[in-house]
């Protein structure tokens, strides 16, 4: 899998958020976009993830065969801490329909999914009622525990604490290998391994 980027750029009114950059993001490696808060760096991935249209210069992704804009939903998984769960569904009513879109990784369902997130006493629990932090693991198991070639994580410990943070960094370690793997942070223990690392501010 292979996402393509040549001279994108994006503005909001006449400000650029990030522009000229060109760069190629290949299956199987790991990158972090870095930089400060309000950068763009969610500018950014929202771009990759094709939910926003550049403002200049060309996206594409490849598959053996280039894969159209509208269609990438399916091979990509994200998670973010302001994504939006359906608030009046259960954990269980959640995964089912989550399940329904993208295909589980090898060995997974519902039940494996639940034991991952060690919240079984809460399958039946709305999400409304979750804390802020299980609403964050619920959307980082969803993400990786989906069999898609790309994973694109958005700050992705936000909410978490240092227990939360390590069960973060075991998911990836378990669940990321051989993907495409982006994640969006400035803090370093988000993104420590990845191999390459892409600043925005250099785009500006």
């Amino acid at each position: 899998m292979q996402i393509s980027l040549e001279n994108v750029g994006r503005r909001f009114n006449k400000e650029w958020i990030f522009r000229s950059l060109s760069y190629t993001f290949d299956s199987g490696q790991r990158y972090a976009i870095l930089g400060p808060n309000g950068s763009g760096k969610s500018t950014f991935l929202s771009v990759a993830l094709g939910s926003l249209t550049p403002s200049e210069g060309k996206i594409r992704y490849a598959q053996q065969k280039e894969i159209l804009t509208e269609d990438i939903f399916a091979y990509i998984s994200f998670a973010a801490p302001y994504l939006d769960l359906i608030e009046e569904f259960t954990l269980q009513e959640t995964i089912d329909f989550h399940f329904r879109f993208k295909p589980y990784s090898q060995g997974l369902n519902a039940a494996a999914v639940l034991d991952i997130l060690n919240l079984n006493k809460a399958e039946d629990k709305a999400l409304k009622y979750f804390s802020s932090g299980m609403k964050q693991r619920t959307k980082l198991a969803l993400a990786c525990c989906a069999d898609t070639p790309i994973l694109i994580l958005d700050e992705p410990t936000s909410n978490l604490d240092t227990q939360g943070t390590d069960w973060y960094l075991g998911l990836i370690e378990k669940f990321a290998n051989d993907k495409l793997v982006i994640v969006g942070s400035n803090q370093k223990h988000e993104y420590d391994f990845c191999d390459h690392e892409l600043n925005i501010t250099n785009y500006k």
